[in-house]
């Protein structure tokens, strides 16, 4: 039966045990626990017996199995990793890749920031199930909604909140947020005035809103937030721009320099508009051959 369990099926499946065990408002998850408890009861012959912090260069996290022909798995995350946050979500991604993959990959995963680009590598494929189980698990779309409805504006107290409720990264309950909104918006993540990577909701991609980061680097605007670092207080801040300046309409932008990451993550909230599309593309490059003659940055 578990061979058949997708990343969605298998969040839901434990949020169900720790509803039952602890009720509804079980948050944050006490990852380590829950994946040697689970997995022993689970898989007696095959359990999580070690979740750990070690020296991992390079490398964010690591599904280990266990050595000198003992049974079991082990977890761990770099210990050079400060950030609660981002140590909690990489134990529910390395537990994911337990639960997902662990018969296809008998000798384990070791994870990096590699899940951020090359989507199209089976690699960045396993790295992105594992995203999905544990943002499911860490956030079920449940009581996400009750902290956000769908329809809800957005400002950064609320991702800020999320983040905190669950103990993930304000990038990891931003995604979350993208990914429950019935609002257009844009997740931009940026370094030294190009954009990382970036995602549009549903709603924005069915409006052809969106970057298309795979075609090469895209420079942010010269008066966006992260190039004016100026107008933020304690690295925050939010600014509406005319149409011309991030896209071909006004936009709002709040955004959060995260100067221990040497990154900025930006929200780019947007006005109602009219769909494109009757669904949103699951590859916004797959928007080329619809409009190949228009600008890659320009929506």
């Amino acid at each position: 039966m578990s061979a058949a369990f997708g990343p969605e099926r298998w969040a839901i499946e434990l949020t169900h045990v720790l509803n039952a065990v602890f009720g509804p408002e079980h948050f944050p998850i006490r990852v380590a626990d829950l994946a040697r408890e689970y997995s022993a009861q689970r898989f007696p012959d095959d359990p999580v017996v070690r979740v750990a912090g070690d020296d991992l260069p390079g490398f964010e996290g690591a599904l280990y199995r266990a050595k000198g022909g003992r049974k079991g798995w082990g977890i761990i995350y770099n210990d050079a990793i400060t950030s609660r946050g981002r140590i909690n979500f990489t134990l529910a991604h390395e537990l994911g890749h337990y639960l997902l993959h662990r018969h296809d990959h008998p000798q384990g995963f070791t994870c990096g920031d590699r899940d951020m680009t090359g989507w199209d590598s089976e690699y960045a494929r396993l790295e992105q199930q594992a995203n999905v189980f544990a943002a499911n698990l860490l956030m079920p779309r449940d009581d996400f909604a009750r902290q956000i409805p769908a329809d809800a504006r957005i400002d950064l107290d609320m991702i800020r909140h999320c983040a905190d409720r669950y103990q993930v990264s304000l990038i990891a309950a931003a995604l979350r947020w993208i990914s429950h909104t019935s609002r257009r918006a844009i997740l931009v993540v940026s370094r030294d005035g190009f954009i990382l990577w970036a995602r549009s909701s549903d709603a924005a991609l069915r409006t052809g809103a969106f970057f298309r980061t795979s075609q090469g680097p895209i420079e942010i605007p010269a008066t966006s937030l992260p190039q004016q670092t100026q107008l933020l207080v304690d690295g925050r801040g939010a600014l509406d721009h005319r149409a011309g300046v991030w896209l071909r309409e006004p936009v709002r932008e709040m955004t959060l320099v995260a100067e221990q990451y040497d990154f900025a993550v930006s929200l780019l909230a947007l006005s109602a508009a009219p769909p494109r599309f009757a669904e949103a593309l699951d590859d916004p490059d797959a928007y080329d051959r619809l409009a190949a003659t228009e600008p890659r940055r320009m929506w």
